[in-house]
């Protein structure tokens, strides 16, 4: 079984309980998400299994898109509803459009400080680690990027929900508590929903007892998409069946081993290698300098 899962993560669980669950339910121990979900957030969370754990890395870069509740007045420890308040204070009753002009200034990149309770390493330790026992650490800066925020509803008289687009390594409740910052308020995350991990929607996202259904009627293959499905703004370049021991030996292939003429790429372009119909690799185009020609690099194998 070779593929990556959508699945819809519950709350109350960790990305990596939901990756034991499917090891255990699938009887594969080759199974990795790609990019973690806090505990108590629901949503997106795609599952690779198989040679396509190799995709996760690929996977973690895409974009994301999140459904947040944010509530004024109140701020925590963890920038979310399950941690220590911190500091309260009085909000008046706000309405939706200053709250939109209120957000427009994180738009685009910013740059944003990851939250202590975190699992981000420092020296070899998550960070959650530090804080739980008592010690500050030096959090660096980061640039990210908001591509799209929007003010979707106002469902009390200090809250609201919000639709985030974002890069990766991007903190949804950083992000509410830097906004309840400008407000002057302070704020927190108090619900968080995956809605897509590109290319994936909570739309098509699978619940774990569903998995364990299909699981049960061997049918679980028709939801497995193949890993080439993430890789479609790269070009396809399709190597001779004579090269096969080659490329999966991961050595590099130059012109005679090509169905494909790859001289108009420039140097380290990223593409799709097939074998007929199926896709074995992940390459990068070199250049020979003697002999002025461009090769083939092998990445990342996926057979």
């Amino acid at each position: 079984m070779n593929g990556v899962i959508n699945i819809l993560k519950p709350p109350g669980m960790t990305s990596h309980d939901v990756v034991y669950f499917i090891r255990k339910e699938l009887g594969i121990k080759k199974v990795g998400h790609t990019g973690t979900l806090d505990p108590e957030a629901a949503g997106v969370l795609p599952i690779c299994i198989g040679k396509s754990t190799k995709a996760a890395q690929y996977l973690t870069e895409k974009t994301k898109k999140y459904r947040a509740n944010i509530k004024f007045g109140i701020t925590t420890d963890t920038q979310d509803k399950h941690g220590r308040v911190i500091e309260q204070l009085p909000v008046p009753d706000m309405d939706i459009m200053t709250v939109k002009e209120l957000v427009e200034c994180f738009k685009g990149r910013i740059l944003q400080t990851p939250p202590i309770y975190s699992a981000i390493k420092h020296k070899g330790k998550k960070l959650y680690q530090y804080a739980l026992e008592g010690q500050s650490v030096d959090i660096k800066n980061r640039y990210i990027e908001i591509y799209e925020i929007n003010i979707i509803d106002k469902i009390d008289k200090d809250e609201f929900i919000m639709d985030v687009l974002c890069s990766k390594g991007t903190y949804i409740r950083t992000l509410c508590h830097d906004i309840g910052l400008k407000s002057g308020y302070g704020a927190h995350l108090s619900q968080l929903i995956r809605l897509e991990s590109f290319p994936f929607s909570i739309d098509d996202s699978l619940t774990l007892e569903e998995v364990s259904a299909a699981a049960k009627n061997n049918c679980l293959q028709k939801f497995i998409y193949p890993p080439d499905l993430f890789f479609q703004e790269f070009d396809r370049i399709n190597i001779k069946k004579s090269a096969e021991k080659s490329a999966i030996n991961g050595n590099p292939i130059f012109t005679p081993g090509l169905e494909d003429n790859i001289e108009a790429y420039e140097e380290g372009t990223m593409v799709r290698l097939y074998i007929g119909d199926r896709f074995i690799a992940l390459g990068v185009i070199g250049y020979d300098a003697c002999y002025n020609k461009n090769f083939i690099k092998i990445k990342t194998l996926f057979t």
